[in-house]
């Protein structure tokens, strides 16, 4: 393996990506950067991470809800400035920490469209992963404590979302095989199966 390598999970709701990150992280010994990436973007920008919580994978147009300084002042300022608050500046914002947290050492990032972000870099595997249904309804039901209707309707939701946030913010198409370097079904290899055959993918990098 490289002695640096960045590996970004893309993913289908319910396939296990966010585990399977979690898991090869402690694997390889490197920081998985998920919702914990909004964190450090809200530190690295000085914003509220409200912000970019609630454009967290999102293509919308504008994101004034939940933002509130506290500053009077200072948030009459930002309103009038209303392009600093849309979600193409948080996503630039967003950008900036994913390569900065890429230039510190190996990582592991979970969506936020990051294989797209780091295009230019060296050493970075992208992969996708996906799933049967029946088993990203039944993943999705027990994680959720929803029942089978509603775990099939959010599937169906936040898969459109982050489908067009992706090819929003990159000419690749999210979940297609040939926009990354490896596509895995973690139903077909289990969650351990599939992290190991990530860890031994990277080993070739």
């Amino acid at each position: 393996m490289a002695e640096k390598v960045i590996i970004c999970i893309g993913r289908e709701y319910g396939s296990g990506g966010r585990e399977i990150g979690e898991k090869l992280s402690k694997k390889l010994g490197i920081p998985c950067y998920d919702k914990v990436l909004l964190k450090q973007t809200a530190i690295d920008s000085g914003l509220t991470q409200s912000l970019f919580e609630n454009a967290d994978e999102k293509r919308t147009s504008w994101l004034l809800n939940g933002f509130c300084s506290g500053n009077p002042t200072a948030d009459a300022a930002m309103i009038t400035s209303m392009d600093y608050l849309t979600n193409d500046s948080l996503f630039i914002m967003q950008s900036r920490t994913i390569r900065k947290l890429a230039a510190e050492g190996s990582c592991i990032f979970i969506g936020r469209c990051a294989e797209s972000v780091l295009e230019n870099q060296e050493n970075v595997f992208s992969v996708f992963i996906h799933a049967d249904k029946a088993d990203r309804t039944e993943r999705i039901m027990k994680r959720q404590n929803v029942d089978k209707k509603r775990a099939e309707s959010l599937m169906n939701k936040i898969d459109k979302r982050r489908a067009s946030y992706h090819n929003y913010y990159s000419e690749a198409k999210w979940g297609r095989s040939a926009s990354y370097n490896m596509s895995i079904s973690s139903s077909r290899f289990g969650i351990d199966g599939t992290v190991n055959m990530i860890a031994e993918a990277v080993k070739h990098i």
